[in-house]
């Protein structure tokens, strides 16, 4: 009788270690009033949906960046583990959840933004427009917003510019070359021409971006961003190292050590940058009142790291 080959099976690939620059620390104190407010006034944040690094930071003072339009996305985006799939409808008293809940939290910055919604004829636009109002005249506070593109809908994008939010933040991700795996259905030069729209119809409101790293990129590619960037008037940058959320999204290409995140944060602010904060735990949200306020004090353009707000003396500032 022949016996049958044996036939191992396939191992998996080793996990890849994380270096120790990216070692987060265990949840803090405090968290628990940040989460009872979410949870109490059924919103959603970016923090839990985007499996954020800094939430038991950021939760810990009692801030959250607020995801309004529900919790599923139209856009497959490779890099985001916010679900995708089938909508639900808007929630009509959301935008004074909102705002409730930055009135508990105590909040004098609120970052909101949204899932992708090209369900709708307007993006959710006005759905925009209603949330920023409501938090602004509930408490008086400055107010972020980071949109999606609409898909470049220019009407949409103006009932958004015309709720006067104090930052309009736009991310452009990546380098054009990854666009199709890392922003599948998004388009560079739309997130381009939507910069360059705030600009055009706002001139005194400041425009934001963020570009994640490790992801395959160059450095030549990377300013080559960046300097579109400045070419349509972008004031803020934030730059970032890609986590992996889960097996199912895109791999890290490599982890950047901070040294290098310094090193590309003084080229942004060569290029003219206002303000620039780079750091492998940076986030578009990270801080983002820190760094407005540091923005708006008239010094000369900063480049901080992920410390900027953490220590007596601001991070590295150059």
């Amino acid at each position: 009788m022949t016996s049958l080959p044996i036939i191992e099976a396939p191992s998996e690939p080793p996990k890849r270690r994380l270096p120790k620059w990216l070692k987060r620390p265990l949840p803090q104190p405090g968290m628990a009033y940040t989460d009872d407010v979410i949870s109490d006034l059924r919103l959603e944040t970016v923090c839990e949906s985007a499996k954020c690094p800094n939430r038991s930071e950021c939760w810990s003072q009692q801030t959250a960046t607020f995801m309004i339009g529900g919790n599923v996305c139209t856009r497959p985006c490779g890099f985001c583990s916010v679900p995708k799939g089938k909508t639900t409808a808007l929630e009509i008293d959301e935008p004074e959840r909102v705002a409730e809940a930055a009135e508990r939290l105590g909040l004098k910055y609120v970052v909101i933004t949204s899932v992708t919604r090209d369900d709708l004829p307007d993006g959710g636009a006005e759905h925009w427009y209603d949330t920023v109002l409501a938090v602004r005249n509930r408490t008086g506070a400055d107010v972020e917003v980071l949109t999606p593109d609409f898909m470049g809908n220019r009407a949409a994008i103006s009932r958004v510019i015309e709720a006067r939010p104090d930052v309009f933040n736009h991310n452009t991700e990546t380098v054009p070359r990854l666009y199709h795996k890392v922003r599948r259905n998004a388009e560079y030069q739309r997130t381009l021409d939507l910069l360059k729209q705030v600009k055009d119809e706002a001139p005194d409101m400041p425009t934001k971006s963020g570009l994640m790293l490790g992801l395959g990129e160059t450095r030549e590619e990377l300013m080559d961003v960046c300097a579109d960037l400045r070419a349509v008037g972008c004031d803020m940058i934030t730059l970032g190292q890609y986590l992996q959320p889960s097996p199912d999204h895109l791999p890290v290409d490599r982890y950047v050590p901070p040294e290098e995140f310094d090193e590309i944060g003084e080229l942004c602010r060569k290029l003219g940058f206002r303000m620039v904060a780079s750091g492998p735990f940076v986030r578009s949200s990270y801080h983002a009142g820190e760094m407005t306020d540091h923005m708006d004090s008239g010094t000369q353009p900063v480049m901080m790291n992920e410390g900027m707000a953490l220590n007596p003396v601001p991070g590295k500032v150059f």
